[in-house]
């Protein structure tokens, strides 16, 4: 057992550390070369192109990705905790199927012109709240929990909201088209303080509720039966748990558009290094997201130059490679009896 926290804390402590060096990299690397040594005073002068880059630009993004990463990974963690699948993620359910349908009816009816941009955002997160509305509903229909059929109703509802959103990418204008696929492909480029605050603030709430149910959690991994002998309300905790993940991915789809892989990637790595035991992986599993996020954020924007890459593309090609490395490493433990 002390072999174990041992583990634990050392994992932590260096997925931190290179969470801040992620972080230091960051801030440092992009079209203008700002060095360590000059941030600080240039944050105490507020005045210069260097100043505005880093506040304006860098550092908004750099704490969005830190938030959106550690929530997508937390939730994909959650998910597939309550559902007891190891291919959930976020967006299994739906929730970006809604929130992207509710972006590209905002975007092809103009709203977001004659409202203000800060309703894109809104209209993501209600196509969102929709989805988690239908889900909740029908899956937890009088009063049970059917799993198999949450999934699949999540599976269609993505289905049903990606056929409309392509029925509207048909026929609008081609500027409306572009500003969809753009949306879709995810971007942390979000000038507004108020939507990162609320991401990162979620984030974090969402990691500190979550953890609470971190002993309910490792008890479900037993089954619901076992677990209500165990004396765990497993209905009540796939139920709040549920909520909070859906609510952190529609939150984090709202703002930053759809981005793939984080949820169903990085949990598994987690779990590969560290083991399953949920006290350790919804932390090891938040802070290696906004690590992955941010590393990726520095890619997409570095690699072309002065143009940038939409960081759903730089998350699903790095993303891909990792799962087939993480399958691949799960399956020669088992084969070696590990």
């Amino acid at each position: 057992m002390t072999k174990k926290y041992v583990t634990w804390l050392l994992f932590t402590f260096t997925i931190t550390l290179m969470v801040i060096g992620a972080a230091i990299f960051s801030l440092t690397t992009g079209e203008a070369g700002i060095s360590l040594g000059d941030i600080i005073p240039l944050l105490r002068s507020k005045e210069g192109m260097e100043y505005f880059i880093l506040t304006e630009i860098r550092i908004p993004r750099l704490v969005l990705a830190f938030a959106v990463g550690g929530a997508l990974s937390l939730s994909g963690a959650i998910l597939q905790g309550i559902l007891r699948n190891p291919l959930v993620e976020p967006y299994t359910l739906g929730i970006s199927g809604g929130a992207a349908f509710g972006v590209a009816l905002t975007i092809v009816l103009g709203l977001h012109l004659s409202i203000g941009m800060f309703f894109l955002p809104l209209a993501g997160f209600a196509g969102a709240l929709s989805t988690i509305f239908l889900v909740s509903i029908l899956g937890f229909l009088r009063g049970g929990i059917d799993i198999n059929k949450m999934l699949l109703i999540g599976v269609m509802i993505s289905f049903v909201a990606s056929s409309s959103m392509m029925f509207l990418m048909a026929v609008t204008s081609t500027e409306n088209l572009h500003g969809i696929i753009f949306w879709i492909m995810g971007s942390l480029d979000e000038p507004n303080r108020l939507l990162i605050s609320i991401t990162l603030y979620a984030s974090i709430a969402g990691l500190m509720i979550s953890y609470l149910f971190a002993r309910p959690l490792n008890a479900l991994r037993l089954g619901e039966t076992k677990a209500n002998h165990l004396g765990i309300n497993s209905k009540t905790t796939i139920r709040i748990l549920f909520l909070v993940a859906s609510l952190l991915t529609g939150i984090c789809v709202s703002v930053a558009g759809v981005i793939g892989f984080v949820g169903l990637v990085i949990p598994h790595l987690v779990r590969l290094i560290a083991g399953t035991d949920y006290r350790f992986l919804l932390i090891g599993s938040f802070l290696g997201g906004s690590l992955f996020l941010i590393i990726s954020d520095v890619i997409a924007r570095t690699i072309i130059l002065p143009n940038e890459l939409p960081i759903g593309v730089i998350t699903g090609m790095a993303g891909g490679f990792l799962f087939i490395i993480v399958l691949n490493k799960f399956r020669n433990r088992k084969q070696h009896g590990v």
